[in-house]
């Protein structure tokens, strides 16, 4: 799907999800809602002062709102929303959410810091849906091997994107195309883009190509 294309109103929503303290204007969320017209962000509130439940409340009513299928992008501690969502919400396999980016997910067991330690123990049941988790091997935020740990629970397609911080702005991703890329992968593999949802092997599907791009975009192999 071309960034600046119509949305098809039968194909999915893409909801972006951001961590504490919200993505300012540069952040790679906030210029793919403003380029992409199947993307808006999910105002969760309290950037500063998060609270699990109410986080997750305000997900549950935005995917709700939506009335159709849904793919989420988000980040850092957004993550661990989306991962509490899907613990709590009992969710059927790909439906109303369809598919997730999960980008630099937090990490809120370390006991680093007391707004990353409300949303603990991370959920470590698998995704209802499929999904890719993309982690910087040098991002403050969360070891690498987290990361892993983190992927391999939830049944994450892993990306390891090399030392690019926590993919956020100070990162200088701008539009960040290789981001975009997986994300239409994401789409790809949820459905047919006309809101039919694809069969099981989607998340083969998914797992192949999220292969390929890390291959072409991160690790510069042909």
């Amino acid at each position: 799907m071309s960034m600046f294309s119509p949305h098809d109103a039968r194909s999915p929503v893409v909801l972006t999800v951001p961590g504490l303290g919200g993505s300012g204007p540069s952040h790679w969320q906030s210029l793919w809602e403003v380029s992409r017209p199947d993307t808006r962000r999910v105002e969760l509130g309290m950037w500063n002062t998060p609270h699990r439940n109410a986080w997750v409340t305000k997900l549950d009513q935005a995917i709700r709102a939506v009335q159709g299928p849904v793919v989420l992008a988000a980040h850092s501690l957004g993550c661990l929303a989306v991962a509490w969502w899907a613990e709590l919400s009992g969710q059927t396999y790909g439906t109303p959410v369809a598919g997730a980016l999960l980008v630099a997910p937090a990490d809120v067991d370390g006991g680093n810091h007391a707004a990353l330690s409300a949303f603990a123990p991370s959920p470590s049941t698998p995704l209802p849906f499929p999904s890719i988790l993309v982690a910087s091997s040098d991002d403050p935020w969360a070891p690498i091997a987290h990361s892993r740990n983190l992927a391999a629970n939830w049944g994450s397609v892993f990306v390891d994107a090399g030392p690019q911080g926590h993919l956020n702005a100070d990162s200088d991703l701008g539009w960040w195309s290789e981001g975009q890329a997986m994300l239409d992968r994401v789409l790809d593999a949820a459905s047919d883009r006309h809101g039919r949802s694809r069969p099981v092997e989607r998340h083969a599907l998914l797992a192949v190509n999220a292969s390929d791009a890390a291959q072409r975009h991160y690790l510069g192999r042909d």
